[in-house]
């Protein structure tokens, strides 16, 4: 408004030109279908309304869809992170592929609001990459549980540092000609060295815990094991409700007008937004106060 106001159009519209661009690539009739509406609230632990969101990537437009995905979790933390809500779980895999807003602070504030966090990742270094160096290095420091397969370099020698030491006692034994020799002697040692990390074979796990009953973390090495029981899963299964229709795009006549349905509602929005635009003008120019900013 202030470049507008003194004259320096030139320069606003490059400032324009260059939000156009990243904008431009969001403009998906999908999409556009997916952030309207009012289906349902993002308050997914609501104890009067608790439901499940699933949302996806599509693997050839994650640079464009990862911005609309990242809006929705923003939201969905400061939603979620209350009192008085239901427990629930955000499991993030592959976060580095999508920027989270905030994650840190739902790390540091989430427990006491009954939010169990879990993020999966390859690297730390794919953190600093996509989130900085600072935020990456808080995310690593407040989380408490980590479990780690195999990984090499900056990463485990991270994580040998953060299982700590603990006190080896060590044995030499001295022989020569007329007697032997045997020294016992205890040093600080890593408990899981990063060569040990380096090597772990498919399967296998470096874990730190946090055990909040004594204050203290126990880091052991364990090897993965899943047991499933198929008489329960089976139990489990009967008692699946349904997932209801939220929204079902077949016609009258019983065929698919899926993709007729987004265009429709596509050139809708697109018609919305040049209606509002021309209000907006009228409003400026029928307004005293405002008028000496229309240029035309």
């Amino acid at each position: 408004m202030d470049a507008w106001e003194g004259g320096a159009q030139d320069q606003l519209q490059g400032q324009i030109a260059s939000a156009k661009i990243p904008l431009s690539r969001m403009i998906s009739p999908a999409l556009y279908w997916v952030m309207t509406g009012d289906d349902f609230s993002l308050d997914i632990n609501n104890p009067n309304e608790p439901k499940v969101l699933v949302v996806g990537n599509n693997p050839d437009r994650q640079n464009i869809y990862s911005a609309a995905l990242g809006l929705y979790n923003s939201r969905i933390v400061k939603l979620i992170n209350k009192k008085k809500q239901l427990k629930s779980s955000v499991i993030i895999d592959e976060l580095p592929t999508i920027y989270f807003r905030g994650l840190d602070n739902l790390i540091a504030t989430a427990r006491s609001n009954k939010v169990a966090v879990c993020l999966g990742f390859q690297d730390f270094s794919q953190l600093t990459r996509d989130y900085g160096d600072k935020e990456s290095k808080v995310i690593q420091n407040t989380v408490g549980n980590v479990f780690s397969g195999q990984v090499v370099g900056e990463t485990a020698k991270t994580l040998s540092e953060r299982f700590g030491k603990v006190l080896q006692q060590r044995q030499s034994m001295t022989i020569n000609r007329n007697d032997k020799s045997t020294s016992i002697s205890t040093q600080m040692d890593s408990l899981i060295p990063a060569s040990k990390i380096s090597n772990l074979t498919q399967g296998m796990f470096a874990g730190a815990v946090s055990d909040n009953f004594n204050e203290r973390i126990d880091q052991k090495i364990f090897h993965a094991e899943i047991v499933v029981n198929s008489a329960k899963v089976s139990a489990e299964m009967k008692a699946y409700q349904p997932i209801p229709v939220i929204v079902d795009f077949t016609n009258e006549v019983g065929s698919d007008n899926l993709k007729e349905t987004i265009e429709a509602n596509y050139k809708r929005i697109k018609q919305e937004i040049l209606s509002l635009v021309e209000l907006e003008e009228e409003r400026i120019k029928a307004d005293p106060t405002l008028a000496h900013l229309n240029k035309e």
